[in-house]
Parts: structure tokens; C-alpha cells; sequence
């Protein structure tokens, strides 16, 4: 394999804790805080990470964390997924961007379940498919946590809720949502959201849901049996006459002219 999953696990820590490392990492370390705060320090600076934040070390740099028990009598805690890793294909993805130690990227849902995943599978053990299984999910952590930092590279809050706005649709699309829960999602009100939007993306959030639901008719088309009135249903149109509407318009073909083409094909 061309990664190694060396630890992952989950800490939580309501007491005063600390960690030395003075002769520097051997190993590359990822760090999510997922609740409360600490602080890190590294390259002789001090970092306070806070729910969201990611910590990216590579060999040979020094780490101290440190978690600190208030001085007040307020609930006390601090909650982090870690790992330590190594390997070729981690070495060619580390030098592929310039990586600041810490990365604001949010508390995101999607990264934390691959992390889970990843954890699990660690724990059952060394068999040589579950090394071809950790090898994929430690991929396809690293590209997600790229893909994080990228969506949370943003000048100002209208940047970030707009992005969170777009995930929603690209999550709900082919289902039944509204717009109002959209906003809601982005912490927004229904009138802002939709400007925010237009202004960012040049288009509507109903155009951007219908546009990934197309994507989806077409893919289901032209690679399954389904009836059209099915695949109208399950892609997230309300009707198969209005399905039949904007596919034309889009495609300048009907559905079924479409699948006859592509039989053709």
C-alpha cells in the first residue's frame, strides 16, 4: 500500500491534559477539534484551536498541545479525532499545496464520518483487505480535507453562507426541499439567501437544483432500465410532464428520444 494508517482514534479530555513531542514528529498528524478548545504549539508559535479547526503537522515538526482547565466553574471539555500516518501517496499529496498549520474548515459532517469509518476499520484489524479498505478511506480523507479547506477559503461571511447554501442543493436536490430550509441551513433569511446566490453563482437556486437534477436523469437514462416516469420521480421532479419540459429544453430532445439515441450510440 502506498499509505500507512498508524493510530486513529477519538479523544476527550474534561481534565487538564498535555503532550510533548520536543524531538519532533516522525509521522504526519491530522488534528479535527470537534468541541471545546486547546492549544497547540509548534515552530515556536502558539495556536488555540476551537470547534472546526484542523491541525496539519508533517515529520519532523514539534508539537505541544496543551489543555488548559478553566479557572472558572464553567462545564470543562475538549473532544478531537486524530491520526498519525505515513506513506508515498501521503508524502505526494502534502506537497501539493502550501499547508498552514491550522485550517478553519468548519464542523463538517461528511469528513467526520469518513474519519469514523476510518477509525472502525483500524480497530478490526490487520487483514490484507482491510489495509486495501484503510488505504482508500485515508485517501479519500486527505482529498476531503482539501476539498474542506478549499469551501472554507472565504473573504467574508456572505462567501461562507453561500457555499453552505450550494451544499445544501447539491445534497437535497433529488429529493423534496424548500427554499426557506435552505436558508435556514445557511443562516440566512429566505430573501437574503436568494440574492446571495443569484449575486455569487449567477443563477437561482431552483436553476442549480434542476440543473443536478438533470445530470442525475441523464446518468439514469443512459445507464439503467428505469421507466422515465421513474426516473423523473426518483431525480426529484414533481411531475414527468414537467420533466419532460426541461430535459427537451436542456438537451433539445425528449427522454425518450434521448434513450432511443443512446441505444443508437
Amino acid at each position: 500500500m502506498d499509505t500507512s494508517l498508524l493510530i486513529c482514534d477519538h479523544s476527550y479530555h474534561d481534565k487538564a491534559f498535555t503532550h510533548n513531542l520536543k524531538s519532533g514528529l516522525q509521522h504526519y498528524l491530522f488534528r479535527l477539534q470537534t468541541e471545546g478548545s486547546c492549544k497547540v504549539y509548534s515552530s515556536g508559535k502558539e495556536f488555540i484551536l476551537t470547534g472546526g479547526d484542523l491541525l496539519l503537522l508533517q515529520p519532523g515538526d514539534d508539537y505541544h498541545l496543551v489543555v488548559d482547565e478553566p479557572h472558572t466553574k464553567e462545564r470543562f471539555s475538549s473532544g478531537d479525532y486524530y491520526l498519525f500516518c505515513q506513506g508515498s501517496w501521503i508524502d505526494d499529496w502534502w506537497k501539493r499545496r502550501t499547508r498552514p498549520v491550522v485550517n478553519r474548515i468548519g464542523i463538517d459532517d461528511k469528513l467526520i464520518g469518513l474519519w469514523r469509518n476510518l477509525l472502525l476499520e483500524k480497530r478490526r484489524g490487520s487483514l490484507e483487505e482491510d489495509a486495501e479498505l484503510k488505504d482508500v478511506l485515508l485517501r479519500s480523507l486527505c482529498l476531503y480535507m482539501d476539498r474542506a479547506i478549499t469551501d472554507n477559503i472565504q473573504t467574508d461571511r456572505r462567501g461562507a453562507a453561500t457555499q453552505k447554501l450550494k451544499r445544501f442543493i447539491e445534497e437535497h436536490a433529488t429529493l423534496t426541499f424548500k427554499l426557506e430550509e435552505a436558508a435556514s441551513y445557511a443562516g440566512l433569511s429566505l430573501s437574503r439567501a436568494v440574492r446571495l446566490f443569484k449575486e455569487h453563482y449567477d443563477k437561482t437556486m431552483i436553476q442549480y437544483a434542476i440543473e443536478i437534477r438533470l445530470r442525475a436523469a441523464e446518468e439514469q437514462i443512459r445507464y439503467s432500465e428505469m421507466t422515465l416516469e421513474h426516473i423523473a420521480e426518483t431525480c426529484g421532479f414533481a411531475s414527468y410532464s414537467y420533466f419532460h419540459r426541461v430535459f427537451r429544453a436542456h438537451f433539445g430532445v425528449s427522454p425518450m428520444e434521448y434513450r432511443t439515441l443512446k441505444y443508437l450510440s
